[in-house]
């Protein structure tokens, strides 16, 4: 069966489909009933079944006899270190940790948050709660103690697992001083705090004559194991909070069942994986990639994971993922598109590429932003395996947009997120809610039910949930993003619909706009937004970061760029502006955030995002966005 064969056998056959991919995981008790849908509630799948996702992802595979098979390299260029861990291995640390939770009261039902840097311990933890039924909620270890203040007191934690400090290049993350400060914030107040002590980096913890503390370490060896403990399939696997239009994160819902069949059809299908071979998804364990397919993913398909402590450039170098991929054959990565710009702007040649042997590496996979053609392009040129763009968020917590290599030889089209996966029946509407013909944009969204994998809800919020999600086009789920399918099915996502401007009665894309800019030999990467003008409502501005070494004279490069524009998207555009930069604010997972720029630029008040990766761009950018406007505007 090829892909658009299952997408329509998937569609047209919804229970029939998603019983034979629940055949291939292994239930506790098997569901009879795979999807329930009344037409008034919101859909769920298996709902009768009972499973555990730690017994998927570890003990199976011991108990299937490959007990010596590598699940977790830990490869930590910010401390030199490289650890492997068998699943025989990872059995025994995730079990006993399981014990140590069961001692100090974790139970079925009870919530935890996990908050720690990229390290085993970390992947230890998520699987120790989800064999005990413990509904875990990891927070990215970027996140000031005032945002971990608001998740603790949303889903009110019996235990916070933490880490004494964690490395980021140069600087040291003070993760449990910010974890004792978040407490002191919240009006819950956990019953635990278990640090694990990092004592290579010094910043040693004094569990002796701090009562409040319990000792990861010593709770995981003393402890007897903990067997599995069976979940009903609907039973919260996770909770993970996504950024909020109200200000307030979202605490999306996870499922056991659904999520477990979701990932394993995707390893193989979507991503090609067989078992046994090595994945990399480049990705924090806080985001909703790294709980797919750094940890939940990979392990229950029987591969081996890498969890990587380091970024894409400045450790050392930006040939750490090339030497990442030789070292531990990964035959499939997956990472963000602006992760490869920035290995692109500090070796735009790819002289550090030719320096490793990337024969095991069969397919790069991206998402998390729209990835421009220059990018893809250049990767092609350079590495020369297929970059596969795909789209998905984190309520759904897998692929709903992209193409199978698993399944079929695949044809990338330039600037394409792919086609509708199984499971996710894609419309284009219009404002009023009527589907659009091909090369029409409008609102991306998908008819109910979504595959299994996807969002339960909102943590005890389902009004939120249904207002934000299901109310604007009643049967279907609103995505939030815009798009333009063309003749073939290929849907090329266009945004964010508030990245859309109102030129003058028109409405246009930022993104295609973007990706004119990125197309400049200069450009390293960019970003176009949308500012206000009284003539024409909006007009766009461009933003831009040269490659390493650019020699190009910044104010004739400003006018090639708006000549571009002019000349590509056409004089409705109204592109008048271009400045450059040396860096751009994005958050901790390298998305670029256009909002803080649109609002800067429109001399706003704005609050400092807390998903923010560095601060310091942002005065950096105040700077050259008050002497260009003294100059031009």
């Amino acid at each position: 069966m090829n892909a658009n064969e299952m997408f329509k056998e998937s569609i047209a056959h919804k229970e029939k489909f998603w019983a034979e991919q629940a055949d291939k995981i292994e239930w506790f008790k098997k569901p009879t009933l795979i999807l329930t849908d009344d037409g008034e509630t919101y859909p769920t799948w298996f709902a009768d079944g009972e499973l555990n996702t730690c017994f998927l992802a570890v003990d199976k595979h011991v108990n299937d006899g490959f007990g010596d098979q590598t699940a977790i390299i830990y490869d930590s260029p910010v401390t030199n270190r490289i650890f492997k861990y068998t699943y025989s291995q990872f059995l025994e640390h995730v079990s006993k940790f399981a014990g140590g939770l069961k001692k100090l009261g974790l139970k079925k039902g009870d919530t935890a948050i996990i908050y720690m840097p990229m390290i085993p311990e970390s992947v230890f933890a998520m699987l120790a709660c989800a064999r005990l039924g413990v509904t875990h909620s990891v927070v990215f270890g970027g996140f000031a103690p005032q945002e971990l203040a608001i998740r603790i007191d949303d889903c009110n934690p019996k235990a916070i697992i933490t880490a004494s400090s964690g490395m980021e290049v140069s600087r040291r993350i003070p993760y449990l001083p910010f974890v004792k400060e978040a407490i002191t914030m919240s009006e819950h107040q956990p019953e635990h705090i278990v640090a694990f002590d990092r004592k290579l980096l010094g910043n040693r913890v004094d569990f002796k004559n701090d009562s409040s503390l319990v000792d990861f370490e010593k709770l995981m060896t003393e402890s007897e194991p903990a067997d599995c403990v069976p979940v009903e399939s609907m039973h919260p696997l996770y909770i993970l909070y996504t950024s909020g239009t109200t200000g307030k994160p979202k605490g999306v819902v996870r499922d056991n069942g659904g999520h477990a069949v979701a990932m394993k059809f995707s390893m193989k299908n979507i991503y090609g994986v067989k078992e046994g071979e090595t994945f990399w998804a480049a990705s924090d364990i806080g985001w909703a990639v790294g709980h797919s397919y750094s940890v939940y993913g990979p392990l229950i398909n029987r591969n081996t994971t890498i969890i990587f402590e380091g970024k894409p450039v400045g450790t050392p170098d930006a040939g750490t993922f090339w030497r990442v991929i030789e070292e531990h054959k990964v035959v499939a990565m997956f990472t963000a598109p602006t992760a490869i710009r920035a290995i692109k702007k500090e070796d735009p040649e790819g002289q550090l590429i030719k320096k490793y042997d990337l024969s095991s590496l069969r397919t790069q996979f991206l998402a998390g932003e729209r990835c421009d053609v220059a990018t893809l392009d250049w990767f092609e040129e350079f590495v020369g395996v297929p970059a596969i763009d795909h789209w998905w968020q984190t309520e759904s917590g897998w692929a709903m947009l992209g193409l199978m290599p698993g399944v079929e030889d695949v044809k990338i089209k330039r600037a394409s997120a792919g086609k509708p996966i199984p499971g996710y029946d894609i419309k284009i509407f219009s404002e009023e809610g009527y589907e659009l013909e091909s090369h029409h944009e409008g609102y991306l969204v998908i008819k109910l039910p979504l595959a299994p994998g996807a969002m339960m809800g909102i943590w005890g919020d389902p009004e939120r949930f249904k207002f934000g999600y299901l109310a604007k086009f009643p049967g279907y789920y609103f995505s939030g993003d815009g798009a333009i399918k063309d003749e073939d099915g290929y849907v090329f996502v266009t945004g964010r619909v508030d990245d859309v401007i109102n030129v003058a009665g028109h409405r246009l894309s930022t993104a295609e706009m973007e990706e004119v800019v990125a197309a400049h030999k200069e450009v390293a990467e960019c970003c176009v937004v949308g500012i206000d003008d009284d003539l024409k409502g909006q007009i766009p501005f461009a933003i831009a970061v040269l490659k390493s070494g650019s020699q190009a004279d910044e104010k004739i490069l400003e006018k090639e760029l708006v000549d571009l524009v002019r000349e590509k998207i056409g004089p409705v555009a109204s592109m008048k502006n271009a400045l450059v930069v040396n860096r751009l604010p994005k958050t901790r997972s390298g998305k670029i955030l256009r909002k803080l720029i649109r609002t800067m630029l429109d001399a706003k008040e704005y609050q400092m995002p807390s998903t923010i990766d560095d601060e310091s761009v942002v005065e950096e950018l105040q700077l050259k966005m008050d002497e260009y406007k003294k100059k031009y505007l």
